[in-house]
């Protein structure tokens, strides 16, 4: 049996916005936050068209509906990824190295914050 293979890629094209602060940890943290904040907003927007879609009708109010769910959705996603990409960044600096462990404990003081920020004052912070 003869073999035959297909050879080639596939590739996205990549859309990069470049905010300068002036500050590296700013300039990632901003950057984390547009790119998480705008993949949520994308995601709530999909999620509600469907629903829509599924429903049969749209009316303004479930325009304004999706709207401030996208914008929500946008604000807490990225908010989340910039202090993660920012802490990940600090924990760096700190440490001197770029390795796995940055990111463990970036992840980890970022779920700090978010709990301590939730305003839920049980013990989830420490578990």
């Amino acid at each position: 049996m003869p073999l035959s293979s297909i050879s080639g890629s596939v590739s996205s094209p990549k859309v990069d916005v470049a905010i300068d602060m002036g500050n590296p940890f700013l300039n990632l943290t901003v950057d984390g936050f547009l790119k998480i904040g705008a993949v949520a907003a994308t995601r709530a927007a999909a999620e509600d068209t469907y629903h829509i879609i599924k429903k049969g009708s749209i009316s303004s109010n479930d325009f304004q509906k999706t709207l401030k769910k996208m914008c929500k959705e946008g604000a807490y996603w990225g908010t989340v990824a910039g202090l993660y990409v920012g802490m990940e960044y600090g924990v760096e600096r700190i440490r001197g190295r770029r390795d796995w462990k940055n990111a463990m404990l970036g992840g980890a003081v970022t779920g700090a914050l978010v709990s301590a920020a939730s305003g839920d004052k049980s013990d989830k912070i420490a578990i």
